[in-house]
């Protein structure tokens, strides 16, 4: 029998960006939108489902393949929605069909300067027994996918 073990962790990422509180918001709400910016490392990893419910109550699911054939799954719930100021969110994590974590995470957009968006993620997790990533590698990958929508934003 295996030892089953949890590590909690918490990380915040703030990033500035030049586009309004609203085009931020809708990159996080539109299912087109954000399949362009929200996936694995690009040719390292392939999708092999994404389905999108944006609303309260409503679901959020991306799976995908890496190169090598380890199976990522993301299934979210949301729980919060404030239209261009917040979105609240929890997911679990599975690799190759096994838990390896389960977080709860709350995106908020602030004015900025000069018309400008000043974006808040903090995520809250419980890394599960022996933990894939643990906290410090969901906070790179996290940035990872926050690089993605920068570049999707000053290109769209």
């Amino acid at each position: 029998m295996s030892t089953r073990t949890v590590e909690h962790g918490t990380f915040t990422i703030e990033r500035t960006f030049d586009r309004p509180p609203a085009r931020v918001f809708a990159a996080w709400a539109d299912p087109k939108a954000k399949a362009v910016w929200f996936a694995g490392p690009a040719g390292e990893w392939k999708q092999q489902l994404r389905q999108m419910e944006f609303r309260v109550g409503g679901r959020e699911r991306v799976k995908g393949e890496f190169t090598g054939g380890r199976v990522s799954e993301f299934d979210a719930s949301y729980h919060d929605i404030v239209t261009n100021r917040r979105i609240v969110y929890s997911y679990s994590m599975q690799v190759d069909e096994k838990r390896i974590s389960v977080s709860l995470a709350t995106i908020e957009f602030e004015p900025a300067g000069g018309g400008g968006t000043r974006l808040i993620l903090t995520e809250q997790g419980a890394y599960l027994d022996g933990g894939f990533d643990g906290n410090a590698g969901r906070e790179q990958g996290t940035r990872g996918l926050i690089d993605n929508l920068e570049k999707y934003l000053a290109h769209s």
